[in-house]
């Protein structure tokens, strides 16, 4: 993962959940506990809507991405290709590693 210093650096386990629109997205939520340290460094890191980019890591696979703000909390999207070079499927239980690092 990248080398800037990171606002936040957290790992944690979470489900693989598929939401169903016009084209599924699989995400793995960050659990609650991490949640204020998470808000606390999107205040800083943020684009607009919430959003917020970060580099993750799931299964040695690292990739770049933006947490949704979700019902307080936030999801990490899994794209496709991190997927599929892994293998994760709906369901899976997986690793995650998440850091928000300040914005250049």
């Amino acid at each position: 993962m990248g080398g800037s210093p990171a606002l936040v650096d957290i790992a944690f386990d979470g489900r693989v959940i598929e939401w169903r629109g016009p084209a599924p997205f699989y995400f793995v939520a960050i659990p609650d506990a991490h949640t204020g340290e998470v808000q606390w460094a999107a205040r800083i890191a943020s684009y607009g809507w919430g959003c917020v980019p970060v580099e993750a890591e799931a299964r040695g696979q690292s990739f770049e991405t933006s947490l949704f703000p979700r019902d307080g909390g936030y999801l990490v999207p899994l794209k496709l290709a991190v997927r599929k070079a892994t293998g994760i499927l709906p369901g899976d239980q997986v690793a995650m590693r998440v850091r928000i690092v300040e914005p250049a």
